[in-house]
């Protein structure tokens, strides 16, 4: 995937190329954050059909702006799926599925999605990007399980982390705690590597079993994919660990 550097005018020119539609507002790109020299550009999808994270989105939001500042990757926000012209692919780096749910992208948008992917794109799919897109196979492998079940509540449990030494997971102790929303899934593919496990042990509802991953990454298609399950909790996205992870998972993706 070409690098392309992004400038205001281009940013601008996005927004009003896209912002069309009834009202307007309902189908516009936002800018979370710009920077003059940024190499990478991160479309981020907010798009609900199910159920609406409100206040997870608005937390994740603001930490992808702090990583764009921090990391200077220029961040655009899409929370319809009428601002996702297909030819916006091709001006961006890598896509985060942000807390989205059920189908947010019509049979155009998913061919182009599909060859973003295969000429070199980066995914992250975050929390309920899992229960997103039941009906296309393709997206299933793509994020590496589909969303089954969930017990009630957001309990605190145990994390194992699979390799300390591991550069995306180097952060984190060998097992920790943290309160979330804990999915149970259906896994779509074998074919992913293991960076974190929750432990079913630790809390009541899960049956994935002994080895139940809760993020991972892999390569798909022509492109890399980062998955975590983690992010149901608005206070989750200031929690170190999990920001530095994600931190890391982006990074994955567009191959830095």
């Amino acid at each position: 995937m070409k690098n392309l550097l992004m400038n205001k005018c281009l940013v601008s020119a996005l927004v009003l190329l896209l912002s069309f539609g009834a009202s307007g507002q309902e189908a516009s790109i936002d800018t979370l954050y710009y920077a003059s020299n940024a190499q990478k550009t991160l479309l981020v999808l907010t798009i609900t059909e199910g159920f609406v994270h409100t206040d997870a989105i608005a937390s994740g939001k603001k930490t992808l702006a702090q990583l764009g500042q921090q990391q200077q990757y220029n961040i655009l926000h899409a929370r319809t799926g009428l601002a996702v012209d297909p030819e916006l692919f091709s001006r961006v780096d890598a896509v985060i599925f942000l807390c989205t749910t059920l189908d947010i992208f019509d049979d155009t948008q998913q061919e182009a999605f599909e060859k973003f992917i295969q000429s070199g794109g980066g995914y992250v799919g975050i929390h309920s990007a899992a229960d997103t897109e039941y009906d296309w196979p393709w997206y299933g492998k793509l994020v590496g399980g589909y969303f089954v079940s969930h017990p009630p509540g957001t309990p605190s449990a145990r994390i194992e982390t699979v390799d300390t030494a591991n550069p995306m997971t180097d952060h984190l102790p060998k097992s920790w705690q943290i309160e979330d929303e804990w999915y149970n899934y259906r896994y779509t593919t074998d074919q992913v590597n293991v960076l974190l496990y929750l432990d079913e042990q630790s809390y009541t509802g899960g049956t994935n079993g002994a080895e139940h991953p809760i993020t991972w990454y892999h390569a798909y298609d022509g492109g890399r994919a980062f998955y975590t399950g983690l992010g149901h909790w608005e206070k989750t996205y200031g929690d170190a660990r999990f920001v530095t992870l994600l931190k890391k998972g982006i990074q994955y993706v567009l191959g830095e």
